[in-house]
C-alpha cells in the first residue's frame, strides 16, 4: 500500500489532536446535546446559536468530556520519552489511564472506563490485563485512540499500531466490538496521514481485520471468547461499505441515499448501532465519523462535517471526536472558524503533545 505524495506537517499533527477536542466539546455542549435523541432538535438549538460558525468554544460553556481527557493521556504516554518496549508503553499508557480519572468531574466518563482504567495496575507485571467483558463493546476505547495513528501513521508501522490500539483498547473494553473500535480510529488516522483515497478507507480498514485477528490469537489471552465474539464488528462494517457502495476497491463512487438530512442520518445511525444510540460502540462510532467524511470530505467542509458528526442523535461527542480529528489530519485547520479552537480546553496541552509526537515520528 503505497504512501500517496502528500505533505506531512506538524500543523496536521496539531489540528489532529485539537479538532477533535473540538469536536468533542461540541457534541457534548455541556452534557445537552450528548445522547439528546434527536439530531433536529440539535439543529434548532444550533440554529438560535447563529450555526457553528458563531460558536466560540470555552472551557466554560463548551468544556470537553471524558473523550478529550483520555485521548490526551494516550497521547501523553506515547510523547513519554521513558519507554523503549511496547510493554513498558502498556504500562504507561495504563497509568495515564488510571490517572486521567481524576480530571471527569462534569465530563460523563462511560461507566466502563471507570471502573476498568481504576483497577489498572500500572507497576505491576501485566497490570493492565484486564478480564474479558461480554458487554465491553462501547466506543470508550474508539473515542481515545486518535494518537496512536498519527504516532504510527506509516504503512510499515502497522503491525506496531494494531498492537498498540487493540492493548491500549482492551484496558477498558476487552471485548472485540470495544477494542476493534480503537484499532479502527487509529488506523483511519494513519490512512489520513499517508493521503489514502477517501472511499477506500473502510474496505482497506476491513482487509486489516485478519491481521488483527491474528495478532488477538497469537497473544493468546481470552482467545475463545474474543473468537466467538469477534464477527460482530467485522459484518457490520461489511454491511456498512456495501451500502454505500465501496466494499470494492474498484467503485467509482460513494451511493448516498437521494435524501440524507438530519433525520434520515438519525435514523441510519440508529440502524447501524448495536442498541439504538448511534455512535455508543466500538464499531459504529468511527463508522459514523467515516460517513461523515465521505460526506464532507473537503477543506471547505468543517460546516457539514460538524451538522453529520458532531450534531445528530445520538453519542455524538464520540462520533465527533474522531471525525474532527480526521479532518485535521487531512487538512489542518483550513476552513475551520478560529473561534471553534482558539479558546478550547486543554488546546495548549494539545498543540504541545502533538508537536511532541510529530518530533518522535
Amino acid at each position: 500500500m503505497a504512501v500517496a505524495s502528500v505533505l506531512i506537517n506538524v500543523e496536521r499533527f496539531v489540528a489532529s489532536l485539537v479538532l477533535g477536542g473540538v469536536g468533542d466539546a461540541l457534541g457534548y455542549k455541556k452534557g445537552d446535546w450528548e445522547f439528546c435523541p434527536s439530531g433536529t432538535r440539535i439543529h434548532e438549538a444550533l440554529a438560535q446559536l447563529g450555526g457553528v460558525e458563531k460558536i466560540v468554544v470555552n472551557k466554560k460553556k463548551w468544556p470537553v468530556s471524558d473523550d478529550t481527557v483520555m485521548q490526551i493521556a494516550t497521547a501523553e504516554a506515547l510523547a513519554d520519552s521513558k519507554w523503549t518496549t511496547l510493554k513498558e508503553l502498556y504500562s504507561k499508557i495504563a497509568g495515564k489511564y488510571k490517572d486521567c480519572m481524576k480530571d471527569m468531574s462534569g465530563r460523563a466518563p462511560g461507566l466502563t472506563c471507570q471502573a476498568f482504567a481504576r483497577s489498572l495496575k500500572p507497576a505491576a507485571p501485566d497490570g493492565y490485563f484486564v478480564p474479558f467483558n461480554p458487554i465491553g463493546g462501547g466506543c470508550g476505547a474508539a473515542m481515545r485512540s486518535v494518537p496512536i495513528g498519527l504516532y504510527y501513521w506509516k504503512p510499515d508501522q502497522l503491525d506496531d499500531l494494531i498492537a498498540v490500539s487493540i492493548e491500549s483498547g482492551r484496558m477498558t473494553h476487552n471485548h472485540p466490538t470495544g477494542y476493534l473500535g480503537s484499532f479502527a480510529t487509529a488506523l483511519l488516522v494513519s490512512y489520513a496521514l499517508q493521503g489514502q483515497p477517501i472511499k477506500q478507507w473502510g474496505r482497506l480498514l476491513y482487509d486489516t481485520l485478519p491481521k488483527a485477528k491474528e495478532y488477538v490469537k497469537n497473544e493468546g489471552r481470552d482467545v475463545k471468547e474474543n473468537m466467538e465474539a469477534w464477527s460482530y464488528f467485522e459484518d457490520q462494517w461489511k454491511n456498512y461499505l456495501t451500502s454505500r457502495g465501496i466494499f470494492d476497491l474498484d467503485s467509482c463512487e460513494v451511493k448516498f441515499p437521494d435524501k440524507y438530512g438530519i433525520e434520515e442520518r438519525d435514523k441510519f445511525y440508529r440502524e447501524i448501532s448495536f442498541s439504538g444510540t448511534g455512535g455508543a460502540s466500538g464499531h459504529d462510532a468511527p463508522i459514523i465519523a467515516y460517513d461523515a467524511i465521505l460526506g464532507a470530505p473537503g477543506a471547505d467542509s468543517w460546516v457539514e462535517l460538524c451538522s453529520r458528526s458532531m450534531f445528530h442523535g445520538g453519542d455524538s461527542d464520540s462520533t465527533g471526536i474522531i471525525a474532527g480529528a480526521l479532518y485535521g489530519a487531512m487538512h489542518g485547520f483550513k476552513g475551520v472558524p478560529e473561534g471553534n479552537y482558539k479558546s478550547l480546553e486543554y488546546r495548549d496541552r494539545m498543540e504541545k503533545l502533538a508537536k511532541k509526537l510529530y518530533k518522535k515520528i
